[in-house]
């Protein structure tokens, strides 16, 4: 059969078209780039921003050992940055051999895997470079539709091909790990090795860095976390493909493919929750202080704008303590304002991660056998867990105010529900999740019912800090964040009784008194300014009608030797003596002072306390050291204020007469019971009907204080050898200490004497 043939004029003429055709789609194409450039079509963010994309990065908050204790992040942006230098060679192969093969052969767009993708040549995979996948990460919006597919793939090689000119591989890698979200707050690598691992990108393993890759497909359908067992399968074998791939770049070997293949996903999980982890009640203080505003009495109730009241102390610190306000006070170099959750600050603090572990442990350990204790004590009482005597009458008046200041409440009035369907709602049982010391159970019970629960708990306030720095090392506000949320360090302010009692020993001794005066150990009557009596009680008749000396007052917290030693004084006196130590709060000008019934701060007390082994000096306490900004400039450094309070004499007789108290005297327990035979000074405190225990105690280098008592005051042990500060304070100070000085890591020495001068003697100018 004669075959046809195109004459010689048809096939110029389809040539011509043929090559119009292929012009024409060039200039087409072309002509759509430009329009994307142009930014006609589509959005191509400007070179000032492909130059300095912005990300969110958290705020890091470091220790003094440099263990990262807390981020500060916007939902989802719980980013923090990382450097080339600190990704693990591992993660860096395990991303080029499963996402970008020819990652540093191409300017950003790999023509073979876009065609492969097109035509789906060579078998599956997609046609996205790394560097690609970071532009669609920094600036591409998802779209469903085929054409804005189309649109956003080309705009993506358009953002793609200029990173790859303002950027180097390395720094492209490094951006697009910081970027990526691997669920569960965890954003960006360094954030990542923390949650699943906790570790850090430069020490993931293979299997840890083979994991993390795999979850770049589609992080949701690969979550290692997931409680689903079928999720965690396919993660496991979403991780093993990574392992093959990078078998198949020779970046592992046969045998150590068929052997890592072989091995559990382990994971080290750390929930991304601000209630929980190290130091959470130091925390919320540091995030609260940095972004405190200008004190404006407007914003402040009638009853905390009275004199020495919160607006006051606020006002004080504004003008005084550059901590606080520091967001407010400090610009950036634009003239804007840093951002405690977006700008990647790292912020270095005075605590010390091991001795935090070891306050919250001592707290948990004793609060644990406290509560035991308290439980049983309320056992089959009507009225637990409040004291007796009180009428039914005022307890369901303190339980309606405790419901109206809850959050469930405001929530509903907010929400304009009625008082009365309020009320029902807090009277009808409901599921929930209830406190305890061994873990947290489900149960059934109504909401008020889990609001007289919860008063049964005791409360708790521990800060540490060295006497000579201010640095601050360890800082508790209750025993469970999660569950107690009130600060009860600096936030809490309760009565101190008998740990005022060095303030008055301080006044007697820096006016002339010696520890060996001797005073007769009877009881004294004061009157006060309206002629009233005020004879303070005892609760020991031991040495009754001797004489004794003031040291022997002081080592058994004696009331009579106390109201003696306040009938040589005034109040004033006392009051301003007391200021001068840092007491911020109301201070009663009132004879009854010298047994503590005003209420105080477990910081003030401790900050006080550094006047006597700092020769009377007084400092401050130190929370931070410095601030870095996200490029790891300083912007900020801190260092301790002191102020002279009394004279070196005096607290050297203070250190005599304190070290009585550990050695033989109230806190003697510190001693036999625990264990801590360092050199020590301390003070133990108990109020009224055993509201309040105190425990205040200083080595050479360090002062820690501890209080512990209930919500409510109506709430509390019944007798004395339970409720008592040596019983209820005093044993977290000792354990905490214990462990403190085991550690030789922390410098803190069992053996290191306070510095008394060779001219010093406690017995010289004693009075008969």
């Amino acid at each position: 059969m004669h075959k046809s043939k195109l004459s010689r004029a048809q096939k110029i003429a389809f040539v011509k078209w043929l090559w119009l055709l292929v012009i024409g789609t060039l200039l087409l194409i072309t002509l759509f780039f430009f329009a994307i450039i142009k930014g006609w079509i589509g959005y191509v963010p400007p070179l000032h921003e492909l130059e300095n994309p912005k990300n969110q990065f958290a705020t890091e908050i470091y220790s003094s050992d440099m263990e990262v204790i807390g981020t500060f992040f916007i939902a989802k942006e719980n980013r923090v940055n990382t450097t080339y230098d600190e990704l693990s060679p591992h993660l860096i192969e395990a991303l080029i051999a499963t996402e970008d093969i020819r990652f540093y052969n191409h300017p950003g767009i790999d023509g073979k895997a876009t065609l492969r993708a097109i035509f789906r040549l060579g078998g599956k995979g997609g046609g996205s470079t790394l560097t690609q996948q970071l532009a669609k990460l920094l600036w591409s919006p998802p779209t469903s539709s085929l054409i804005g597919r189309i649109r956003q793939k080309m705009t993506e090689w358009v953002i793609a091909v200029e990173l790859e000119r303002l950027y180097t591989k390395e720094e492209i890698l490094t951006m697009y790990l910081n970027k990526f979200d691997f669920l569960n707050n965890a954003v960006g690598i360094k954030t990542a090795a923390r949650v699943y691992f906790n570790t850090t990108p430069k020490h993931l393993n293979i299997e840890q860095s083979a994991m993390l890759v795999g979850m770049c497909q589609n992080p949701s359908r690969y979550n290692p976390a997931s409680r689903r067992e079928e999720t965690r399968n396919r993660t496991l074998n979403r991780r093993n493909t990574v392992l093959n791939q990078m078998r198949k770049a020779d970046f592992l070997t046969r045998a150590e493919y068929d052997s890592i293949k072989q091995l559990p996903i382990t994971l080290d999980f750390q929930r991304v929750d601000h209630k929980l982890g190290l130091a959470p009640y130091f925390r919320e203080y540091l995030r609260s202080r940095l972004q405190a505003a200008k004190p404006k009495r407007s914003n402040y109730n009638s009853w905390q704008t009275v004199p020495y009241g919160k607006y006051y102390m606020d006002s004080l610190a504004w003008e005084t303590d550059p901590l606080y306000g520091f967001l407010e006070k400090n610009f950036k170099s634009d003239g804007t304002k840093y951002s405690l959750y977006s700008d990647g600050l790292k912020i270095y603090t005075t605590i010390d991660s091991r001795m935090q572990r070891y306050a919250e442990e001592a707290i948990q350990t004793h609060l644990k056998d406290l509560q035991g204790r308290f439980f049983k004590e309320q056992r089959n009482r009507k009225i637990a867990p409040f004291e007796t005597g009180m009428k039914e009458s005022d307890i369901a008046e303190l339980m309606t105010n405790a419901m109206k200041q809850s959050d469930r409440y405001r929530i509903m009035k907010k929400n304009s529900i009625s008082e009365d369907n309020i009320i029902k709602a807090f009277n009808t049982p409901e599921e929930m999740t209830v406190f305890t010391y061994g873990a947290p159970i489900d149960t059934v019970m109504t909401p008020m019912d889990s609001i007289r629960y919860y008063k049964f708990f005791a409360r708790t306030g521990f800060m540490s800090m060295e006497a000579a720095s201010g640095h601050v090392k360890a800082y508790a506000g209750g025993p469970d964040f999660t569950y107690f949320q009130y600060d009860m360090v600096t936030m809490g302010r309760r009565q101190v009784g008998s740990t005022v009692k060095p303030f008055l020993y301080t006044l007697a001794m820096n006016e002339g008194f010696w520890p060996c005066d001797m005073v007769k150990n009877q009881s004294y009557t004061l009157q006060d300014a309206l002629g009233r009596d005020f004879t303070p009680r005892n609760s020991s008749n031991a040495r009754l009608n001797e004489m004794v000396t003031i040291r022997w007052g002081l080592q058994q917290s004696n009331n009579y030797i106390t109201a003696y030693l306040m009938s040589c004084f005034t109040p004033q006196q006392l009051v301003k003596l007391m200021r001068s130590f840092g007491i911020q709060g109301d201070i009663p000008a009132v004879v009854s002072l010298c047994l503590g019934p005003n209420e105080v701060s477990v910081a003030e007390m401790v900050d006080a306390y550094t006047t006597f082994p700092n020769k009377g000096i007084r400092v401050n306490p130190v929370f931070v050291t410095h601030i870095e900004d996200g490029k790891g400039n300083l912007i900020a450094s801190f260092v301790p204020t002191t102020e002279e309070v009394i004279d070196e004499q005096t607290s050297y007789k203070m250190l005599d007469m304190m070290s009585a108290v550990m050695d033989g005297g109230t806190g003697s327990r510190v001693r036999y019971l625990y264990g801590v035979k360092a050199p020590a000074c301390g003070k133990t405190g108990t109020t009224q009907n055993n509201a309040d225990g105190w425990f205040i105690g200083y080595t050479p280098s360090l002062v820690s204080g501890v209080w512990v008592g209930w919500e409510d005051r109506t709430v509390h042990f019944n007798n004395m050898a339970e409720g008592q500060g040596a019983s209820m304070a005093l044993p977290i100070w000792a354990m905490y200490m214990k462990k403190v000085l085991e550690n030789p890591d922390l410098g803190y020495s069992s053996s290191e004497q306070f510095d008394f001068p060779s001219w010093f003697d406690a017995s010289a100018g004693c009075r008969d």
